[in-house]
């Protein structure tokens, strides 16, 4: 019975939040959403969305989302970290984000600024990503997906510093000691050839 009246109240707040073109969409969304239970939809630019499989932008971002948060958009860690994708205040502040509050419990805000951040990731990394891409250091190939994924951990002054130095010298391990290395190799060959590099991107 509470299986039931929760389905329901899922449906009811489907059909209430977003605009269908027909009935068949509706219905499309809805048996995806209770095919993969322990995801949440992804909404941007009011178009719908679910969470991609395999070496999708979408794939890209929920398996970050994983490894960060295990995908909560409220989760705030111990060192201040916010979100969905634990955004330093730094890196909001870089993006023109300054009400942490308003972030923290702005779902889709989060979103954009996860797709902003990697933009500008791409644009302060391009240079590394024509000269290193398709490369092997330590073993990892290095693509495009690893190194903005890499970006995300230790900004892309450390991703810099381990391609120049092909993976030698000092490890780069973020304050929970996860090494840049895990983010080069786990999140390789995703297709994010579509984001633009952008110095200004915007939200």
């Amino acid at each position: 019975m509470k299986k039931l009246v929760l389905a329901s109240a899922v449906i009811f707040l489907i059909n209430s939040a977003f605009s269908f073109k027909s009935e068949k969409e509706r219905s499309n969304l809805t048996k995806q959403i209770f095919a993969t239970p322990t995801v949440a939809p992804f909404f941007v630019n009011d178009a719908d969305y679910i969470p991609g499989y395999g070496k999708s932008f979408i794939g890209f971002k929920e398996a970050v989302a994983f490894k960060e948060s295990q995908g909560k958009y409220f989760k705030v860690n111990s060192l201040g970290y916010l979100g969905k994708y634990q955004f330093g205040i730094s890196t909001l502040a870089t993006l023109r984000i300054f009400n942490l509050d308003h972030f923290l419990y702005n779902s889709k805000l989060q979103e954009k600024a996860f797709l902003a951040n990697c933009s500008y990731n791409k644009w302060l990394l391009q240079n590394e990503i024509k000269a290193y891409s398709n490369t092997t250091i330590n073993g990892i190939k290095i693509t495009e997906s690893g190194i903005i994924a890499a970006a995300h951990l230790s900004g892309a002054g450390s991703v810099k510093r381990f391609l120049r130095n092909k993976g030698k010298g000092r490890q780069i391990v973020d304050a929970y000691g996860t090494n840049i290395e895990e983010y080069l190799k786990n999140y390789s060959g995703y297709d994010i050839s579509w984001i633009t590099a952008t110095k200004y991107p915007s939200l």
